[in-house]
Parts: C-alpha cells; sequence; structure tokens
C-alpha cells in the first residue's frame, strides 16, 4: 500500500537519489554521500515555508516517489492562487503501477483544496513520455515556457 505524506528530514537522500535517477538529473543532482549540505539547507527552507509542500510516497517505510507543490498567491485571476508541481519522480522498479497518477490525483485534489484555480507544470522537451502521461491526466499545452539561467547561482542556498 501507498501513503503519500509530508516529507521529513530523515527522507532527504532518497529525495536526492530519486530526483538524480535518470539522465537529466544526473546532470544536474550530486547523489554522493553523504549529501551536499545545499540539499540540508535547502529542505529546511522548503519545511519552513507554508507555500511548498515537499511529498513522498511511502511504501511500507520506503520512500518510492516524491513531488513539490507550490502554491503561488498573485494578483491576476482576482487574486488567485496557482499550484505548481515539480520535482516528480518515481523509483524505476515502481514504475508502470500507476504510482504516477495516484501522486496526481492526490496533487490535483490537494491544489482544488487549497483554492488554487489550475495546477501547472513544466516538462523537459526531452522527456516526450512524461509529455504523454500529463496530457493522459488532463494537462494542456497552452502556454510556451520559457527559462533564464544563472549558472553562478547553481547549488547555492540563500
Amino acid at each position: 500500500m501507498i501513503t503519500i505524506r509530508q516529507a521529513t528530514n530523515s527522507d532527504l537522500t532518497s529525495i536526492v537519489l530519486l530526483l538524480a535517477n535518470d539522465k537529466l538529473g544526473a546532470q544536474r543532482e550530486d547523489a554522493t554521500l553523504p549529501l551536499n549540505s545545499t540539499y540540508t539547507a535547502a529542505f529546511a527552507r522548503i519545511d519552513a515555508d507554508e507555500n511548498q509542500e515537499l511529498m513522498v510516497l511511502d511504501h511500507e517505510g520506503e520512500v518510492v516517489g516524491c513531488f513539490q507543490l507550490t502554491f503561488i498567491p498573485y494578483l491576476t485571476y482576482r487574486g488567485g492562487t496557482r499550484a505548481q508541481i515539480e520535482g516528480v519522480r518515481i523509483h524505476e522498479r515502481m514504475r508502470g503501477q500507476g504510482l504516477g497518477e495516484q501522486a496526481f490525483r492526490w496533487a490535483i485534489e490537494r491544489a482544488r483544496s487549497k483554492g488554487a484555480h489550475l495546477l501547472q507544470l513544466t516538462t523537459d522537451k526531452q522527456r516526450p513520455d512524461a509529455l504523454r502521461f500529463y496530457e493522459k491526466l488532463g494537462f494542456v499545452a497552452s502556454h510556451e515556457g520559457l527559462k533564464l539561467k544563472f549558472p553562478e547561482n547553481e547549488g547555492h542556498s540563500k
């Protein structure tokens, strides 16, 4: 049985290993142990922020998936709240069992219950399978997303 719950500090290593365990994550994450202190600092900031929910999928005490929900208050949509989901990962041995869909159904309901008028995400263009999965769940590629990277700030805590 899978339980979706708030991540704790003791889940941090498992989460980082999940994030690093794919082609793109391996290029940007540092999975060496002990964990780089930037992850501990980031977890503390996330955990202290009421607009952040770092969640794990727990299978009999083992973290087999993760995702982060961010609730963004803003003025458009008459002072609406937008939810964003990022860092979605399912352990490779658990894929194909419906866990990703279970995580998204939970996240969709959570966003609704917190009053968000939409749930948004970005996906790398190198992940066409992910795009098809999100579209199957009802997500629509309605906008073109752009990013401006600041390489000098990667891996730094503020």
